[in-house]
C-alpha cells in the first residue's frame, strides 16, 4: 500500500478533523484566529492526526470521539511549534515565515498557551478521565523533553543515549499517545494497547531521527527551512554525534566552532557537512530509523492482517522514505 492509498482510506475522517479545527479556533480574539489558522494552514503533514484515525479504525472503533481527540492532538502539536520558534528564534516554518516573525515572540507564546488549553479543554469534554491521563503525562513529557534539549544546546559531548532521551521525551511520546487513545476508546486488551503505544513511540523516533537526515541532505524547497538548521541553532543531532564521535581532533574543532558559533557562514557549514559524510553520519542515522521502523511493523502483528494493518505497515515505510 503506498501512503496516496493511506490517506484515501482516511478521506472523510480527515475532512471532519478539518472542519472540527474551524470550530475550535472560534474566538473573540482576532489574534487567536489569525495565529491559528496560519500556522495550522501552513502546509504540515497532519501526521499524528492520521495515526489517530488509521489507529481507531484497526482498533474497530465504531463512535465518533476518535475526531475531536485528532483535533486535540494537533493543537498540541501546534503549541509546541509555536513554543519551538521562539526558543530557536527561528524566521521560517515550512517554507513561510514562522509566526513569532510576523506578529512577534509574545504573540506566538501566548497563542501557542491558548491552544495547549483549549486541547485540553476537548479532551474534558470527551469525559474520559484515562485519556486526560495519558494525555497529561504526555505533555509534561513533552515539556521535560524541550528544558532537556535546551540542556544540551550547543554540547558537542552529548551522547546517542543522551539524545534518544531528548527526541523520546519531545517529539515520540505524543506518537505515542496518538495510538495508545484509539485502544483505550475501544476497550482493547492490555497486550493490543501496549502493543499500539509502542509502534507509535517507534514511529516518533524513526521520525524525529530521518527529521536530523534530512535537515543535513534535503533541499531547501524540500524541508521548507534551509539545510543545516539544526547545526545553525546550536542543535547537537545524532548524525553530528557520529561524526564527532570518530573524527581527529582537528575535526573535532571545526564542529565545536560550528555549533557555538552565533552565525555559521556556509563554508563552516561545508566543513561539517563533509565532516558527517567522511564519518557516515547519515547512513548511521538511517540505520538507527529503520531499526525503530521494523520494531514498530512488529508490534502491528499482535493484529490481524486487514487493510488497516497494512495502512500503518506503509505509514511506517512512508517514515523512512519521505524528502521533508
Amino acid at each position: 500500500m503506498q501512503i496516496q492509498e493511506v490517506l484515501a482510506l482516511i478521506k472523510e475522517d480527515m475532512h471532519r478533523v478539518e472542519d472540527e479545527f474551524k470550530k475550535h479556533l472560534l474566538s473573540d480574539v482576532y489574534l487567536i484566529r489569525r495565529v491559528g489558522e496560519y500556522i495550522l494552514n501552513s502546509g504540515g503533514k497532519r501526521f499524528r492526526p492520521l495515526m489517530v484515525l488509521l489507529a481507531s479504525r484497526l482498533c474497530g472503533y465504531q463512535g465518533s470521539l476518535h475526531i475531536p481527540l485528532a483535533v486535540v492532538v494537533e493543537f498540541i502539536h501546534t503549541a509546541t511549534l509555536l513554543h519551538d520558534d521562539v526558543v530557536d528564534n527561528a524566521t521560517l516554518r515550512r517554507g513561510r515565515s514562522s509566526a513569532n516573525a510576523i506578529w512577534g515572540n509574545g504573540s506566538s507564546v501566548l497563542v501557542g498557551d491558548y491552544l495547549l488549553s483549549k486541547a485540553f479543554s476537548i479532551t474534558v469534554a470527551q469525559g474520559n478521565l484515562r485519556i486526560l491521563d495519558i494525555l497529561s503525562d504526555t505533555t509534561t513529557r513533552m515539556a521535560e523533553g524541550e528544558v532537556l534539549q535546551l540542556i544540551k544546546h550547543s554540547d558537542v559531548n552529548a551522547t546517542e543515549e543522551e539524545y534518544l532521551h531528548v527526541i523520546t521525551n519531545k517529539t515520540a511520546v505524543l506518537f505515542s499517545a496518538c495510538c495508545r487513545i484509539p485502544a483505550v476508546l475501544t476497550g482493547l486488551s492490555e497486550e493490543k494497547e501496549n502493543s499500539l503505544a509502542t509502534y507509535g513511540m517507534s514511529i516518533g523516533i524513526a521520525y524525529q531521527l530521518m527529521d536530523d537526515c534530512l535537515d543535513y541532505t534535503s533541499k531547501a524547497e524540500d524541508l521548507g527551512k534551509s539545510i543545516g538548521n539544526d547545526l545553525k541553532e546550536g542543535k547537537v543531532t545524532l548524525p553530528l554525534i557520529k561524526a564527532y564521535r570518530d573524527a581527529t581532533d582537528g575535526e573535532r574543532e571545526t564542529i565545536r566552532e560550528a555549533v557555538e558559533a552565533d552565525d555559521l557562514d556556509e563554508e563552516t557549514l561545508g566543513r561539517v557537512l563533509s565532516i558527517i559524510r567522511k564519518y557516515g553520519g547519515i547512513e548511521y542515522t538511517l540505520e538507527f530509523a529503520k531499526g525503530y521502523i521494523n520494531r514498530a511493523k512488529s508490534c502491528l502483528e499482535h493484529f490481524a492482517p486487514n487493510t488497516e494493518r497494512a495502512a500503518l505497515s506503509a505509514v511506517a515505510d512512508y517514515v523512512i522514505e519521505r524528502t521533508n
